[in-house]
């Protein structure tokens, strides 16, 4: 694991999907108790493809006294094959910033961390890095849940916030003042491509298709999901047309 970047979950307990009231919160049913509990759903997206009844989710129990529930929904289980899909959004930010701070991406290999969450332009952006040049180039990471027959793709519900930062980035290239780039990271490992989801959002994979023709840098990554981790995966190749 010396060469690998991951996250470790902590004890999980195995549940059953009973429904989704609303974007933050799921039901389930314990499975070694029966018990119905709430849990906190740290992915906004639709999921439709994965909360369906029935389905085995993974769960992780934290009673603080801030929290309105004492469960997190960490994974899901897909309902072809049996792959683990992580629930949790912001892990992809974490796992990309230990991996810059390490050196882990071949594809930023002439570019050094510099600082994550780098205000610009009334935009928070995810990360800052730097070249020996002194140039800088703002990265933003997007993490994705949604796959059909091995193409992983994004975004999973239209996303007019996803669209205005690949906007953004292109015209922050086009002024020369910053490199910019959009890493997707595929929170599953099931994936052997990556593909905008026209069908879903065709404005965002009209303005990723743009970015790309003017330079912005476009990569993506599958991760290897475990009951126990989730590990950053190596690249795949990406489809704009």
């Amino acid at each position: 694991m010396a060469n690998s970047v991951f996250i470790n979950f902590g004890p999980l307990h195995e549940a059953v999907f009973v429904e989704r009231p609303n974007r933050f919160v799921v039901y389930c049913k314990l499975q070694k108790s029966g018990e119905l509990v709430s849990a906190h759903l740290a992915d906004p997206g639709r999921l439709i493809e994965l909360l369906v009844p029935g389905a085995r989710l993974w769960l992780r129990y934290a009673d603080r006294p801030h929290r309105k529930t004492k469960w997190s929904a960490i994974l899901v289980e897909t309902q072809e094959g049996g792959s683990l899909v992580s629930l949790q959004s912001t892990l992809v930010n974490r796992l990309t910033e230990k991996a810059l701070q390490r050196g882990f991406l071949e594809e930023f290999q002439d570019w050094e961390y510099v600082r994550a969450e780098y205000p610009l332009n009334d935009s928070r952006w995810d990360f800052l890095l730097r070249n020996q040049k002194g140039e800088h180039l703002i990265l933003e990471v997007k993490s994705v849940t949604l796959s059909q027959n091995g193409v992983a793709m994004f975004p999973d519900a239209v996303t007019d916030r996803g669209r205005r930062h690949v906007l953004e980035l292109t015209k922050l290239h086009q002024s020369a003042s910053f490199h910019t780039a959009v890493l997707f990271v595929i929170q599953r490992n099931d994936t052997k491509l990556f593909r905008p989801a026209y069908h879903i959002d065709p404005a965002f994979g009209e303005a990723l298709q743009k970015a790309s023709q003017e330079g912005v840098q476009l990569s993506a990554r599958r991760c290897f999901v475990r009951l126990d981790r989730i590990t950053l995966g190596s690249s795949i190749p990406i489809e704009l047309d």
